[in-house]
């Protein structure tokens, strides 16, 4: 299935999460393999909407506040390279709105 186009992709969770420096989690230095760093937190937004989002999502089992949905695909960063990730998506029961809730890398299968 296909997510509206129109999801919610808070810039607040680029650069206080996505892109921060952070002691456990980290996620930063994945996506600055790619060329995101805080300097262009508008760049990791508008390609997630663009080449990640337009995906299908997979249903994953409901929480609490409600439906979850994951994407998976390749990320191509402003340098080129692209970085396979997983990206997770809710669908608020209480509005009913799409928003991006995190992405973590994709680990490639072995052989």
């Amino acid at each position: 299935m296909k997510l509206p186009a129109d999801a919610i992709i808070a810039l607040e969770k680029m650069t206080g999460y996505l892109l921060a420096d952070r002691p456990r989690g980290d996620k930063s230095s994945f996506l600055a393999e790619a060329g995101y760093t805080m300097a262009n937190p508008d760049q990791l937004r508008r390609d997630l909407r663009e080449q990640v989002l337009p995906l299908n999502a997979a249903p994953l089992p409901p929480r609490g506040y409600g439906d979850m949905y994951e994407i998976r695909g390749i990320l191509r960063g402003p340098n080129g390279v692209g970085l396979p990730v997983r990206t997770f998506w809710m669908r608020e029961r209480a509005t009913g709105l799409v928003k991006f809730i995190t992405l973590v890398p994709l680990r490639r299968e072995r052989p």
